[in-house]
């Protein structure tokens, strides 16, 4: 049993409350998932940037001159914030894939990266995940979370959502895969692999690859229905907006809301109670097998 929230904002005046109104939905979803919590934000983009979000249990030593280290590794100018036990480095997009070679070398654990997306997640409450990284100072476009109880792995950083296996792309889950195993090995065939023994990063990877092939974004979810086996609510997050889907069953409940300012997703309702002007909101919960998206 897991907790997933998510937030997509139709008006930019909101912007600023983005990581209050996510930090709230994701509180209160503590008694579903007590062992870890993460966040994606999707905040300002800096064009020709990309941004690498990097986690390390040893933040003051592995981040201590970091910055220059990068920059001296890919001859190029890099930016960071740190964050806790999160790091990230904004540097020329045409130079990521070195980057992220050069940091996971010095034994840095990748997040994910992209244009607009940071990622956030390590073990622990919901409430003190989010006040370590001050979730609610945070603002941008929209944005998805999780809180987790462990399953199928361990509680570590690592076991945490959401998963990224794309510039700009995340996924977190409520539920479990039965055929996650079968379908590692055939995207591994495929020049696409994984970072974790997560089931859920073989969903994100599978989403990713999709959507690399040349799918949108609703036909790779749509190809989750056929492809992936087990019981699952999946969200996914991309620079634009974000998707669900849940599984034709659809055991693992779900529900949403709209008004004119938001799109919201929560695995329980009251998750929504503290979002402005849900009294008048339409609410329903998504029907099995249908995809749904929101992007700007």
């Amino acid at each position: 049993m897991c907790g997933i929230v998510g937030l997509f904002l139709k008006k930019d005046e909101m912007r600023p409350q983005l990581g209050d109104l996510l930090t709230d939905m994701l509180i209160t979803m503590t008694d579903r998932g007590p062992d870890s919590a993460g966040i994606a934000i999707y905040g300002d983009e800096a064009e020709g940037s990309v941004k690498i979000t990097v986690q390390s249990d040893t933040p003051a030593e592995a981040f201590a001159d970091l910055d220059a280290a990068v920059c001296a590794a890919i001859d190029a100018p890099v930016e960071i914030k740190v964050v806790d036990t999160h790091a990230v480095l904004t540097l020329p997009e045409a130079k990521e894939a070195e980057a992220i070679a050069f940091l996971e070398e010095k034994g840095l654990r990748i997040m994910g990266s992209g244009a607009s997306m940071e990622i956030y997640k390590e073990v622990g409450l919901p409430k003190d995940v989010a006040a370590r990284f001050g979730l609610r100072a945070m603002g941008g476009s929209h944005g998805i979370g999780h809180t987790r109880m462990a399953t199928e792995s361990a509680v570590t950083t690592m076991g945490a959502h959401p998963f990224s296996t794309a510039d700009d792309q995340c996924l977190v889950h409520n539920g479990s895969l039965s055929n996650h195993n079968q379908m590692r090995r055939k995207l591994a065939k495929k020049g696409v692999f994984t970072r974790s023994e997560n089931d859920t990063e073989v969903g994100a990877a599978y989403i990713s690859s999709r959507i690399a092939e040349g799918a949108s974004l609703g036909e790779a979810l749509e190809g989750t229905l056929e492809d992936l086996d087990g019981f699952f609510t999946f969200v996914t997050g991309t620079k634009n907006g974000f998707g669900v889907v849940r599984d034709p069953i659809a055991c693992k409940p779900a529900v949403m809301a709209e008004t004119e300012d938001y799109v919201a997703f929560a695995s329980e309702y009251r998750a929504f109670a503290d979002l402005p002007g849900i009294e008048t909101a339409r609410v329903w919960e998504p029907e099995p097998a249908t995809v749904y998206f929101w992007e700007r």
